[in-house]
């Protein structure tokens, strides 16, 4: 079969890897696509939201299955474009993809359901959420409502702080429309988990635990990005916590959106805070998670375009998922100045040494290649990706590699994994 990836990124740099290695799957395509994905697919120069486009493309191409990676296209209603057009397609249409795409409609849905979440409120005027502020203990959380690339959720010390999300949210619109409407969030204390899963409508099958590393700096200090690295499996979730989840928040969460009239299929990833044995709903996102993907395909060893299949034949309750019992972990390296303004095409050096470590592999994010070398072209610029037979080993293995792969200004987090050792030296 042929595969239509779409999307540029890290993660959609793992799902090439992943469908590459399937003898179901004879060719991959993406589209834009990146240095790293350039060896094993072929890229296409298309926009992920020029659906009509797209679509002229797998019908040339006689493709078999587009699978799509961000979520912007997803909220833009590229899987409904696509079914009209009786294209095969994995994800959530425009309606499920609300789940994601407005923290409103999420926030409202989980209460009216009773799916265990913070309390919150939401705003649509400046004024009326500072006013709401003086009736608040601090931390607080505020989002802005819609896609901000994982950067709109801003965690306040105190009012004066407040004042000044608000502003960038509402006032300065730093993340656009997404900031129309902001929601006031009450902070939830405990360890923050990826609870990734795949969902056809009826049934829900996770992948492994994980968990991400959203903060730009060691020790989770400073603003938040898109992930500066993850690792999996993360011990806070125990198979009792892994129940409970199941059977309080992702199947009647499933439940809810088919009550809905939104029923949902795709990938479904729930951001959990774990707290004194409990899990509570942060986020939902509709689609893999980037890094997380790269650790979890890494230790996949079922064939995904199988799995994807069934989730959208609505067969999913046939399959069981084959994963590694090792760890992996991933560390992102990042441009200077990211999550702000940063510059570009800076040359890349170490990646052919790298390519030589047992147990690696270097997800591209933000490269291409230019005058026969491989340049920076974005904020997260690659994913070292690591498995070992203990995760101390995949951490000192993600790092070995780090430690050869440099550019002017390049930076990553120092920490990736270091909950999980903390964990399991109190244990």
């Amino acid at each position: 079969m042929k595969i239509l990836i779409i999307g540029s990124g890290g993660r959609e740099h793992a799902l090439a890897w992943s469908f590459s290695r399937s003898p179901r799957v004879s060719k991959v395509y993406c589209a834009p696509g990146n240095a790293g994905i350039a060896e094993l697919a072929t890229l296409v120069e298309l926009e992920v939201f020029d659906h009509e486009a797209l679509a002229a493309l797998v019908r040339a191409e006689g493709i078999d299955l587009t699978v799509i990676g961000p979520e912007a296209p997803l909220s833009q209603g590229i899987v409904d474009y696509f079914r009209d057009q009786r294209l095969r397609i994995f994800g959530p249409t425009r309606r499920a993809a609300a789940l994601e795409s407005s923290k409103v409609f999420m926030k409202d849905l989980l209460a009216k359901y009773q799916i265990p979440s913070a309390a919150y409120a939401v705003f649509a005027e400046r004024e009326q959420a500072v006013n709401y502020l003086d009736s608040l203990n601090f931390p607080v959380v505020i989002k802005a409502d819609g896609l901000a690339a994982g950067k709109g959720v801003i965690i306040v010390a105190n009012r004066t702080e407040a004042l000044a999300a608000l502003d960038l949210i509402m006032t300065e619109r730093a993340f656009g429309d997404a900031g129309c409407r902001v929601v006031i969030e009450e902070f939830l204390p405990g360890e923050e988990v990826s609870f990734v899963a795949f969902a056809d409508g009826k049934t829900v099958l996770p992948l492994p635990s994980s968990q991400d590393h959203k903060a730009i700096y060691d020790g989770d200090r400073g603003p938040n990005t898109g992930g500066m690295g993850a690792y999996s499996p993360a011990p806070a979730l125990t198979p009792e916590i892994e129940r409970q989840v199941m059977t309080k928040i992702m199947y009647p969460t499933m439940a809810a959106m088919a009550a809905e009239g939104r029923p949902y299929q795709g990938v479904l990833y729930a951001g959990l805070m774990i707290k004194d044995g409990e899990a509570k709903v942060l986020e939902f996102n509709c689609r893999f998670g980037d890094p997380e993907t790269q650790p979890l395909l890494m230790r996949l060893r079922s064939d995904l375009s199988e799995v994807i299949e069934a989730v959208i034949d609505q067969r999913l309750e046939k399959i069981s998922l084959d994963i590694d019992p090792r760890p992996a972990v991933c560390v992102v390296m990042a441009s200077e100045g990211y999550p702000g303004s940063y510059t570009i095409a800076h040359e890349i050096t170490g990646l052919d040494a790298t390519a030589k470590l047992a147990g690696v592999k270097i997800f591209h994010g933000g490269t291409r290649r230019e005058k026969g070398q491989v340049v920076t072209a974005g904020g997260r610029v690659l994913g070292i990706t690591a498995l070992a037979e203990t995760l101390p080993a995949a951490i000192d293995r993600a790092y070995q590699a780090t430690a050869v792969i440099s550019w002017p200004g390049c930076y990553y987090r120092r920490d990736i994994g270091r909950k999980a050792l903390d964990r399991s030296a109190t244990c």
